[in-house]
């Protein structure tokens, strides 16, 4: 979506805010939690802020509704596992899958460059768009309307997580990955760690060959490993889909 005023797409306000179930008080900022900065590059002038701050602010809200529900539907698990299984839940894949669901690429304003490119269905755009939503519920409603939101945008990824899905081991699936792909193994490599010793943080850098694909932080360094194949898959998603979408529109 490019251009045009309030008015002019209030019609498709309405339809979004019924698929999202959510009814704003001020529908400008569910219009501002879909404003990516490439719009703003272009339309300068067009009155508009980006989403930045609502991503910032939907992030913690989304991470700290998540963590709740874990931690009230299993009672059992210890914090290692509701770690990996809020982790599972806020990553960027997840949320973009989500986003699609929801339509959410359909009503991005975005660049000339960026939507030719594919933007609407990048990931990184789509994640950005679902935290920048739950911060514009937040704000316009409070954290019981926000809570509302996230568990049920959220609840066929929830339904999944007992049956293991999402949370298949990123090592391993950065391997199989490379494996397929290369024919190399992913190396990972400690780049510094901080804190003292009954409470360091690692900072791990995973590779390819000579290729530098993703960096991680955890307290210890089989968690900041994880973290690192998990920021490479999401990278190598992102570009996957990058291409995708470029030569789609290439063949067009």
């Amino acid at each position: 979506m490019r251009g045009g005023s309030t008015e002019g797409v209030m019609a498709d306000w309405k339809q979004l805010q019924k698929k999202l179930g959510m009814r704003f008080g001020k529908p400008s900022l569910l219009q501002q939690a879909l404003v990516h900065r490439s719009y703003l590059n272009e339309m300068p002038d067009s009155g508009l802020e980006s989403n930045e701050r609502l991503e910032f602010l939907g992030d913690a809200v989304l991470g700290l509704v998540v963590a709740g529900k874990l931690y009230e539907d299993y009672p059992q698990h210890p914090e290692g596992l509701l770690t990996e299984m809020r982790v599972a839940l806020v990553r960027r894949d997840t949320l973009a899958r989500v986003a699609k669901s929801l339509s959410l690429g359909d009503y991005l304003f975005l660049g000339r460059g960026e939507e030719a490119a594919g933007g609407k269905n990048r990931p990184s755009n789509l994640s950005a768009a679902y935290e920048a939503v739950v911060g514009a519920v937040f704000v316009d409603g409070g954290m019981q309307k926000a809570r509302r939101f996230v568990i049920n945008s959220l609840a066929p990824e929830f339904h999944e997580l007992p049956k293991g899905r999402t949370l298949a081991n990123p090592k391993s699936q950065l391997q199989e990955l490379l494996q397929a792909r290369f024919q190399k193994a992913p190396v990972y490599k400690v780049l510094h760690d901080e804190g003292p010793d009954h409470s360091k943080v690692f900072t791990v850098q995973v590779w390819g060959g000579r290729k530098p694909l993703g960096v991680g932080q955890g307290k210890s360094k089989q968690q900041a490993e994880k973290e690192a194949a998990r920021d490479a898959l999401d990278k190598i998603a992102d570009k996957d889909g990058s291409d995708s979408e470029t030569k789609t529109g290439t063949d067009n």
